[in-house]
């Protein structure tokens, strides 16, 4: 395979910025990207849903830009208005060479801003990259399932990656990380949508010290003919998972209003199955019940939550087991 130098590379970032946005991330608040592949794809998957062209999987780059032009190129967006600087990449951005140096680099010029990466979480096997993501502030992995068959299916890994094996270092992470730690599960139609795998997904869930799970589905045009579920389903999906999980709804691009009337008993159990956010509430409730939901907020029988930058309706301590007790 063809390699470009560092020099070459650094040649190709005006037309390929390493820095883009700051994005307003629901998730996230005001994101600061950085690029690490910005010459093109470069990654350990090749995922059915990925946005990007197929490609070749590649344990390694065989492109990269030198850490001082990444540092300089995100010392002149600092002064903006951001909450987190998110490494990411056309790819896999634990695949960078250098991330262990980079994040140290940007650790020296940060400030208050915290770090995050967006990533796959295969490379965690690497015990040099394991160590590097423990620095980071905040961290999102990918985990679209844990049957290799249906793994391989909806992930297309490169061959030396084993879904097992990045369980067990997820696991271990969770317990040993200080920061952030957010799982995102994207659900492809027919394929990891089936009871049978969310019951697998939610036993390994339930062993990784997570501060919130993403459960999305497809919202922008895929790389191959695949298709993803809609928003009502992914709700009646979300409760298939163990209550204590904090579960959260992440796709909503193309959710349609349901706008359902919920009695006050209605909300308080649907809340304590599945808490939900404004956005949630918007689409699921009709006028009436958002009424009753603000009514119980007064009442202080529901209250709010904030995971990782969302704010959740939740029933307030021991109310289900006291109205239960009242009847």
């Amino acid at each position: 395979m063809l390699s470009i130098s560092l020099t070459s590379v650094t040649e190709l970032v005006e037309k390929n910025s390493i820095i883009f946005g700051p994005v307003n991330s629901r998730r996230f608040g005001m994101s600061l990207g950085v690029d690490l592949s910005p010459s093109h794809k470069q990654c350990n998957f090749d995922c059915l849903y990925c946005e990007l062209a197929p490609a070749a999987t590649v344990d390694k780059q065989q492109e990269s830009v030198e850490v001082a032009t990444i540092i300089d190129e995100l010392k002149k967006h600092l002064d903006e208005k951001i909450d987190v600087i998110t490494l990411t990449a056309n790819g896999e951005p634990t695949l960078y060479p250098y991330l262990d140096k980079l994040i140290d680099e940007i650790d020296k010029i940060k400030n208050d801003t915290e770090t995050l990466i967006l990533t796959n979480s295969a490379t965690l096997i690497n015990e040099d990259v394991y160590n590097s993501l423990l620095k980071l502030d905040q961290v999102k992995f990918s985990l679209d399932a844990v049957s290799p068959d249906i793994f391989k299916k909806i992930d297309r890994p490169h061959p030396s990656i084993e879904i097992a094996k990045v369980v067990e270092r997820l696991q271990a992470f969770s317990k040993e990380y200080k920061g952030k730690l957010f799982i995102e599960i994207l659900f492809v139609h027919g394929l990891n949508d089936t009871k049978k795998e969310i019951q697998k997904l939610n036993e390994v869930l339930l062993s990784i010290d997570a501060t919130r799970i993403d459960l999305g589905t497809i919202d922008r045009p895929p790389a191959y003919p695949v298709m993803g579920i809609s928003y009502k389903e992914l709700h009646e999906l979300s409760k298939m998972f163990d209550n204590t999980l904090p579960i959260h709804i992440a796709s909503r691009q193309h959710a349609q209003p349901n706008n359902s009337y919920y009695s006050e008993d209605e909300i308080i159990n649907t809340l304590d199955k599945r808490p939900l956010t404004q956005e949630d509430i918007n689409l699921l409730f009709d006028e009436a019940s958002q009424l009753s939901l603000k009514k119980l907020l007064d009442e202080k029988l529901v209250t709010i939550k904030k995971v990782g930058n969302l704010e959740f309706f939740i029933p307030a301590d021991n109310i289900v087991r006291k109205r239960r007790k009242e009847r």
